[in-house]
């Protein structure tokens, strides 16, 4: 290939390379995930309830995370504009790792092992404090992994394949109290300390295994970004990243609705034992195994967008069947808690696979990549997702009378408004989420001839730079 008109034709795999990406670069991509996926779900699920056993109120607690991920907000949009216009010698993507992870492990270190009495001040600092380390982490690696795979279809495995390995980080947490035999009991109050250290030593280990070992691909003929705000709005005016924007929002609201009275539930109204429902989880989360690699597949059957939506409407179907289940029947519930978790597993690998596909978009149309500010879009609606599961439910189980301290003898009328905070949000929200990708375009065929355009500029940029400016008279000799 020695000029741009020599460029592959839309939809065909870009020049002469090979589009796969070997196994161990994403494998080391993937290992930050590991810790990551760890503090999400003990953020979502453990972390509320420990503060609550601490004597901080349900009210107090919701509040206290609304108020950060608030300010969360504002962290990954500016995070992902000084990344996208990094520049050093070991690449754009290590140094915000090498920094974010020890912001991380001192929050984590003051969140888990408070060393006096805690009220919501005290947590809404060291929140904020370990969500800006847990920021760095997770929008580097998001936007890292767009730039390891440029293929559509591609994409779709990088994403389900580290999915995939986030889930194995989360099921080995939730299989502690096994491998512990009981001395490290996730959902136990005595048990915070020593998992916030596990996370602590974990996060230092996986960040330099991917640091190490994870390439990144030097972009030709790409305009070095400013530090503004003006790049938000360059992205928010396309229809597919708006819809892209609502779609993992209340999907983020309707799966994660359930994460923070999870423990509450299984035990109060399915009436299982606190160590039995952590197992439970497991089910849940260790279907994404399968899941996240079978929803890619399906992916590049239907086109991502199509699979989500899928997904969705599989999601509603178990999640009604998991509620019908009677109480303390640990198989079915078992089985019911994988097949959520299986539908689940579709969205978060394809929504951020289709974010890269946009970036490439957004690339061809402005010269710019803005790769790591769009993935800022949808971790901050992510958060914000999270954040409003908690600061909504967590006041209504106080409305209703509930009790959540351990130990506690709740009324009928408290577990039947747990039940129904339990039961319409996710089923609801799910589907509306499915309902946003109505319209959406950058399918497989058109993302195709975006990286044939792309590829054809990339070729003109290097010749540019070796003969000069096409049409000078350096390039004439």
């Amino acid at each position: 290939m020695t000029s741009a008109s020599a460029a592959p034709a839309a939809g065909t795999p870009a020049s002469g390379r090979s589009d796969r990406i070997p196994l161990f670069h994403i494998l080391a991509l993937g290992m930050t995930g590991l810790p990551l996926s760890m503090i999400l779900t003990t953020f979502g699920v453990f972390l509320p309830p420990f503060y609550v056993t601490l004597g901080v109120s349900f009210a107090a607690v919701g509040a206290a995370v609304g108020i950060v991920r608030l300010f969360d907000v504002f962290i990954d949009p500016v995070v992902g504009m000084a990344m996208d216009q990094t520049r050093t010698p070991i690449g754009r993507y290590r140094p915000w790792l090498l920094c974010g992870a020890p912001i991380l492990m001192f929050g984590l270190y003051k969140l888990f092992l408070p060393d006096g009495p805690v009220d919501q001040t005290y947590l809404i600092t060291w929140l904020l404090f370990a969500y800006v380390g847990n920021s760095i982490l997770t929008l580097g690696v998001a936007a890292w992994g767009a730039n390891v795979a440029a293929a559509y279809h591609e994409r779709a495995r990088v994403y389900g394949y580290t999915q995939g390995m986030a889930v194995i980080g989360i099921t080995v947490l939730l299989l502690l109290g096994l491998i512990t035999h009981g001395r490290i009991q996730p959902g136990k109050a005595d048990s915070m300390g020593s998992i916030g250290l596990i996370m602590i030593i974990a996060v230092p280990i996986a960040v330099l295994f991917t640091t190490l070992f994870t390439p990144e691909r030097k972009l030709s003929g790409i305009t070095k970004t400013k530090f503004s705000f003006a790049d938000y709005a360059v992205a928010l005016k396309r229809p597919s990243m708006l819809r892209l924007i609502a779609a993992d929002f209340v999907l983020t609201l309707g799966a994660g609705a359930t994460g923070p009275i999870f423990l509450y539930f299984f035990h109060d109204a399915k009436g299982f034992s606190r160590g039995v429902t952590s197992t439970l989880l497991v089910f849940y989360i260790g279907a994404g195994l399968v899941g996240a690699p079978f929803w890619s597949w399906v992916a590049q059957k239907v086109s991502k967008h199509r699979a989500v939506q899928l997904g969705c409407v599989a999601y509603a179907a178990c999640q009604t069947v998991l509620m019908a289940i009677p109480a303390k029947l640990y198989m079915p519930t078992a089985l019911g808690m994988f097949a959520v978790g299986f539908s689940a597993s579709a969205f978060i690998p394809l929504v951020r696979s289709m974010v890269a596909d946009i970036s490439d978009e957004v690339r061809l149309d402005t010269g710019k990549d803005l790769s790591s500010v769009l993935y800022a879009m949808v971790t901050t609606t992510m958060k914000v997702g999270l954040a409003i599961s908690v600061t909504i439910i967590f006041p209504i189980l106080q409305f209703v009378g509930y009790d959540g301290h351990e130990g506690a003898v709740n009324t009928p009328e408290a577990i039947r408004g747990l039940e129904m905070c339990y039961l319409f949000a996710p089923i609801i929200l799910v589907f509306l989420g499915g309902a946003t990708l109505f319209g959406y375009g950058l399918d497989a065929k058109r993302h195709g001839e975006i990286r044939a355009q792309l590829e054809a500029r990339e070729v003109a940029a290097a010749e540019e730079s070796l003969v000069g400016p096409i049409g000078s008279p350096a390039a004439a000799e």
